[in-house]
């Protein structure tokens, strides 16, 4: 396990989700760079889910202070990226706003609530574009 060394591209999602949604006020994220096995482990002792994922997220908030730890699959980040012809650093940006996301309340089990969180992580990702991190 590792710490994501791209702290800026962490930064700059954190920033672009705390100018999108100002009462939410981030604090301590840490983002753990994973393979698919380790994430397959977290994903069976703290879910009970047998199956690969791109991200898990643990929420430690409380109220409007956001914290929490997001456990990343590179594996998962780069095959996913090629799949959908984007860059590693794209899909990887789009998997920590996920996570963030999740972190301030969205959720995705429902089809409904999957199409929110896509059409917010496509906000993030504009923001980006727009004004860089």
């Amino acid at each position: 396990m590792i710490m994501i060394e791209d702290v800026s591209l962490v930064n700059g999602v954190k920033s672009a989700i705390s100018e999108l949604y100002p009462s939410a006020r981030l604090k301590k994220i840490d983002v753990y760079g994973v393979s698919d096995d380790e994430l397959l482990l977290i994903n069976n002792k703290h879910l009970q889910h047998d199956y690969f994922t791109d991200i898990i997220t643990f929420d430690y908030s409380k109220g409007n202070r956001i914290s929490g730890e997001l456990y990343v699959s590179v594996d998962r980040v780069k095959d996913n990226a090629t799949a959908l012809g984007l860059t590693y650093e794209s899909e990887l940006t789009r998997v920590v706003a996920h996570g963030i996301l999740h972190l301030i309340g969205f959720k995705d089990k429902t089809k409904e609530e999957a199409a929110v969180m896509r059409s917010k992580e496509d906000e993030v990702l504009a923001y980006l574009d727009k004004y860089g991190s």
